[in-house]
């Protein structure tokens, strides 16, 4: 029997919940799955209608998260663009006991983002959550080229909307590439673009992030001896869902918890320092 995957959603008609079924009826282990219900918190404006969308998504609209938890065996929380909603969107997820994938941005700081892993733990609920930048094939391919060691410095390029809804995926890469312990971000002053210095504990180990709307996801790293670039991040949706459907399938995520909340951490950070350019600002 085919395992059935459920979406809650603050808002269904956003870009992810409109192409995750396609990919998934598509990904390498699309015959063990089947899209069952969805439940959105709340429509759109000009958005069509849950039982239209379902209608269109192959999927059953749902009108409380009970409903989709109880004809479930894996679970998706998406609302991407709204992680201040995840807590209260994965609250009974996170204590269904059914492997959850909480969306990109996962939670809005360090401290919500390591509660969750905690709820998770308690109820027996196996979590996930990634950037699809981790999956670009130029950085995979990039990163094998420092393989075992890490780089020691990371430029980070990015764009989208805004620095809040998409720095997310520059700082997946930049702890990717480089592990934990940042210690504090502090946005340059002064510059054309927002750029944003991150310092480690280590005294060793930088990064660079470089915002601009209309820029593209990219990352140099640097090493001792050896210099990486990943020019773009190709496949990395379809990777990402191959990733996902592995966690579905096994219970077991394939990204560290601490990296996860280490994201949440750099980021909650930046955006204390884009209100107050020159002021180092700790990472909690």
């Amino acid at each position: 029997m085919k395992k059935k995957i459920g979406f809650i959603d603050l808002y269904i008609n956003n870009w992810h919940a409109n192409n995750y079924p396609a990919w998934f009826r598509t990904a390498k282990r699309a015959d063990e799955f089947e899209l069952g219900y969805a439940y959105e918190e709340t429509p759109a404006p000009g958005s069509p209608s849950l039982e239209d969308w379902c209608a269109k998504n192959g999927m059953r609209p749902a009108h409380d998260i009970e409903t989709v938890i109880a004809n479930s065996d894996c679970l998706c929380v998406l609302a991407p663009n709204n992680p201040e909603a995840h807590e209260r969107l994965a609250a009974l997820p996170l204590a269904a006991g059914k492997p959850l994938y909480i969306d990109k941005t996962f939670a809005p700081d360090r401290a919500t983002a390591a509660r969750f892993f905690e709820t998770a733990r308690r109820h027996g609920t196996p979590l996930m959550s990634t950037s699809a930048l981790r999956y670009g094939e130029e950085f995979v391919a990039m990163m094998g080229k420092f393989a075992p060691e890490r780089p020691v410095h990371v430029t980070a390029t990015g764009g989208g909307k805004s620095f809040e809804i998409y720095s997310i995926h520059q700082i997946e890469m930049e702890v990717v590439a480089l592990g934990l312990r940042a210690s504090s971000v502090t946005r340059i002053p002064g510059c054309a673009t927002e750029l944003y210095s991150v310092r480690y504990a280590d005294g060793i180990r930088s990064a660079l992030l470089t915002y601009h709307p209309q820029a593209d996801f990219t990352l140099t790293a640097f090493g001792k001896d050896r210099v990486g670039v990943a020019p773009g991040a190709t496949n990395m949706f379809p990777r990402l869902i191959d990733a996902m459907l592995e966690f579905y399938a096994t219970g077991v995520s394939l990204v560290p918890e601490e990296e996860t909340i280490e994201v949440a951490a750099i980021r909650e950070a930046a955006l204390k320092a884009q209100a107050s350019p020159g002021v180092e600002i700790p990472v909690a």
